[in-house]
């Protein structure tokens, strides 16, 4: 890779990212497609960012922004506009700047995971969900697989008043209840650290289910090991991120 002045910047924003996938995903696309660009990791601590966001207005070369936790939904108070995904989950994971100066987010991980799980041939469409967690990606994920025509959902996190709130926008019930579901998805960072505990006993999901993790480092997180050897088709942190990387090159017009 070539960096000269003209070169244009990207960042992924984000703490911790040492695990983080995105940079050379997209430097290589960067490479394969000849664009004159470079992604590079920007660690941003939680209550930093509107600081940070402020600062990298003013930076004339970038053009864009991949937003990872803890400030997808931070992020999505500080850009100019936000898109429809953005909207509904009240998250982002891509800024862009406009023509006009003005930067405008949106949010792919729930198209990326609905990607994802076409990719394993699973339809979502009358499925009953049980989502671990109710943060940004899980509340992405949730409205996507309802866009998608998935049936009831139930819902857990550990923040009562964050799962109350999701399952009110999607007509969920906050219910314990993996075992009554056709898709388990883990929403949360547990597996990401050694020592992590399982999201969820994966004795307790009916073994027709298709059982998911958002993490991409490790890619086969430990709950996802115990699922896979109980015999369940899962899917990964990365196969959510490669469903949404066409979209999200499209959003920045990388194609």
């Amino acid at each position: 890779m070539n960096i000269s002045g003209a070169t244009r910047v990207y960042c992924l924003l984000g703490d911790p990212l040492h695990k983080a996938r995105t940079p050379e995903h997209f430097n290589g696309l960067f490479a394969q497609r000849g664009i004159d660009a470079v992604m590079v990791p920007l660690e941003v601590p939680d209550g930093a960012l509107a600081e940070a966001f402020s600062v990298l207005r003013k930076v004339k070369n970038l053009d864009g922004l991949i937003i990872t936790m803890p400030h997808k939904a931070g992020m999505a108070g500080l850009v100019d506009e936000l898109e429809a995904g953005g909207r509904n989950a009240g998250a982002i994971n891509a800024a862009r700047r406009g023509g006009d100066g003005r930067w405008r987010g949106d949010m792919f991980d729930g198209r990326g995971y609905t990607g994802a799980l076409a990719a394993r041939g699973v339809d979502p469409r009358g499925k009953q969900i049980h989502l671990i967690g109710a943060g940004a990606v899980a509340r992405a994920i949730g409205f996507a697989l309802r866009e998608a025509g998935a049936g009831a959902f139930t819902l857990v996190d550990v923040n009562r008043s964050r799962a109350a709130a999701l399952a009110g926008l999607l007509e969920a019930r906050v219910a314990d209840e993996p075992e009554k579901a056709d898709v388990v998805v883990n929403c949360t960072p547990l597996g990401m650290k050694e020592g992590d505990a399982l999201p969820c006993d994966p004795a307790r999901i009916s073994p027709a289910a298709v059982v998911s993790d958002v993490t991409t480092k490790p890619e086969i997180t430990p709950f996802l090991s115990a699922a896979r050897a109980r015999g369940h088709t899962v899917t990964t942190g990365r196969d959510m991120f490669e469903a949404q990387g066409e979209l999200i090159a499209g959003f920045f017009g990388w194609r």
